[in-house]
Formats: structure tokens, sequence, C-alpha cells
């Protein structure tokens, strides 16, 4: 019986059809993948930030300070050169409410927990959208503060979270206390100063609390 197709029709255009579509589906699925892939990157750079700070010091002499700015994950982290050209390492933890201070030339890292002046000067750096700062000499408020070590409390690395466990990798760690000055009995042992873009310039003094 004749259906009025033509004898001996094809039938694979059906089949190219469907190979057609999985193919595009194929390339959908693995082009929407790459842009997710793509995307994480690009979204984790953007959430990333240097901020440069050049301030005077004491004698006058201009000074440059950076600071990489972690929105995603509540980091600030300063790289502060010394005259001495010792860089120190800071990071303000401000997910976990601490700050970490690791000298160059020292196999120690010291920890305190941030205070309320601590989160309003770091959060200077959060809400800024500018690179680059040259603070004035003049309307700077420059602060001191004094840090006693407290050696006999050492603490435990893997209780730290990151990146503070990789800062202090092979090193003693110490929690510190606010103190009103080592006295005269007690001698600082080193210094670190920080700036932010509020102008505000803090220089942290560090001591040995006695046994």
């Amino acid at each position: 019986m004749e259906d009025g197709s033509p004898a001996g029709s094809p039938k694979f255009p059906h089949r190219v059809f469907w190979v057609s579509v999985s193919a595009s589906v194929l390339l959908v699925v693995i082009a929407l993948g790459l842009t997710g892939n793509l995307g994480l990157p690009q979204h984790r750079s953007q959430s990333l930030q240097i901020v440069r700070i050049t301030i005077p010091d004491q004698t006058g002499t201009l000074t440059n300070q950076s600071a990489l700015v972690d929105r995603q994950k509540d980091l600030v982290t300063f790289s502060v050169t010394s005259q001495f050209n010792h860089t120190s390492t800071v990071i303000f933890d401000i997910k976990h409410g601490l700050i970490c201070y690791k000298p160059d030339n020292q196999e120690s890292c010291f920890l305190r927990k941030m205070e309320t002046s601590d989160y309003d000067n770091v959060h200077s750096f959060q809400s800024t959208n500018k690179n680059q700062y040259q603070l004035s000499g003049n309307r700077t408020q420059r602060q001191t503060e004094f840090l006693g070590v407290l050696g006999a409390s050492q603490v435990d690395l893997s209780t730290l979270e990151e990146p503070l466990k990789d800062l202090c990798q092979d090193s003693s760690i110490h929690w510190t206390q606010r103190a009103k000055g080592p006295g005269k009995q007690r001698l600082v042992y080193f210094c670190i100063d920080i700036c932010f873009p509020n102008n505000i310039c803090v220089s942290v003094c560090f001591y040995y609390l006695p046994e």
C-alpha cells in the first residue's frame, strides 16, 4: 500500500536533527560552566584592593605603606617597612576580631583582640575607592600604643584561622595586652607604625611584661 511518500525515503534527517540538538545543549552547558568558573576569580579579584599610603615621618621624610583589602574575607593586611629596611606584616582579621603582628626580624607573632578604635580605623580602608593616599603631616593625628607581651601564655598554631596560621608558621605566638607604658625598668624592643586613610597614624610598640 502506498502512503503518498516515495519508497525508500531516507530516515537520517531526524537523527541529524537530534544529534544537532544534543550538541547544542552540550555546548551551552560547557559555556555556562566556563562562565561560572571564570566568573569566580573575576568576582574574587574585584573584592581585592591594594591601597598605598604616603606619609611624612617625624623627620619629614616621606615613607610608604601598602595595605591589601580583602572585602570578601574581611581582612586588611599591612606591609610596613621600617627605616632599617625590615618589613613587618600586620593582619586585621575583622571577622574574628583579631590583630596579628609579625615583625620581619622576629621569629614571633603577636596577637591582640580588636577594640572599637581598631574597627573604626580599619573600616576607613573598606569604605574607600581610592588606591593611593598622601597624608598631610599637619592634619594627621599620631598616637602611640604600648602592648605588653604575655610570654607565658603561648598560643597553639592550630587554633588560628587562615591567613594568620600561614603567617605564623614556625613562629612562637604570644598574646599581648594594652598597657600604659613599659616603665623605666623595661625597654621597648620594637615599634610598628601603621597609617590609615582617615589621617590617623598609630605607632604600636612592644615590650615583655614581667613573668
